[in-house]
């Protein structure tokens, strides 16, 4: 077999273990238990398991969020972006990765409690990271500089609080999501108001050393 055949052999064995995985994940959570009643399931060994999760329960749940990304991509890549504005952009991004997430609702409960434990909680940092980042490459994000990393971490405080909201949200149409997640963005959007105010007006201000001169012919 060549190393692009087991590549995509692999992927399809992760899919097939984490699709078997997750409807067993709403009880069982995401366990050494769980990882081997999917293997069984589906008829992988313990040596190929170990290959593909190589970090046991920690892998699978980075499968399972890596899963939701590519699907949330795939929902982006179809909208019409151009017509859209940033804000928008941003709602249906958060809105299109909860929709990936949606099938399994409490399996993704699970596994952010499961990467809530201090133990797991870098790899959680990571994986949120990673979606985030995903996200605004999706909506066309092109930034380079400084703005590059406060972008993403706006919007992972928006991302983690509104999809923490979503599993609390019991309605139908959750529209208490949809209302929370719209309030955060313009919470973001009138903080990005007052820090453009905030530059013009030091952007006006004379230099510092034209200030630091006048304070000197004052005190002379």
């Amino acid at each position: 077999m060549t190393a692009r055949k087991k590549k995509t052999s692999d992927a399809n064995l992760r899919k097939a273990v984490l699709a078997a995985a997750l409807p067993h994940a709403v009880f069982d959570g995401f366990t050494d238990k769980l990882l081997a009643a999917a293997a069984k399931e589906t008829g992988v060994d313990k040596a190929t398991m170990a290959r593909l999760f190589p970090d046991g329960p920690i892998s699978l749940v980075e499968a399972f969020s890596q899963s939701a990304d590519a699907d949330m991509e795939k929902a982006i890549a179809a909208l019409d972006l151009k017509n859209m504005k940033v804000r928008e952009r941003i709602a249906a991004a958060v809105k299109a990765r909860i929709a990936a997430l949606r099938p399994h609702k409490e399996a993704a409960r699970r596994a952010v409690a499961f990467l809530s434990l201090p133990p797991h909680a870098a790899v959680g940092a990571k994986l949120v990271y990673r979606t985030v980042d995903a996200m605004w490459r999706a909506i066309g994000d092109t930034s380079t500089d400084f703005n590059f990393y406060t972008k993403r971490g706006i919007l992972a405080a928006v991302y983690s609080s509104t999809l923490l909201r979503w599993f609390s949200d019991t309605s139908a149409d959750e529209s208490a999501t949809q209302q929370f997640l719209a309030d955060r963005i313009e919470n973001v959007m009138q903080f990005e108001k007052i820090k453009a105010k905030a530059k013009e007006a030091f952007d006006q201000l004379p230099p510092l050393s034209e200030i630091i001169g006048a304070f000197n012919v004052r005190r002379g």
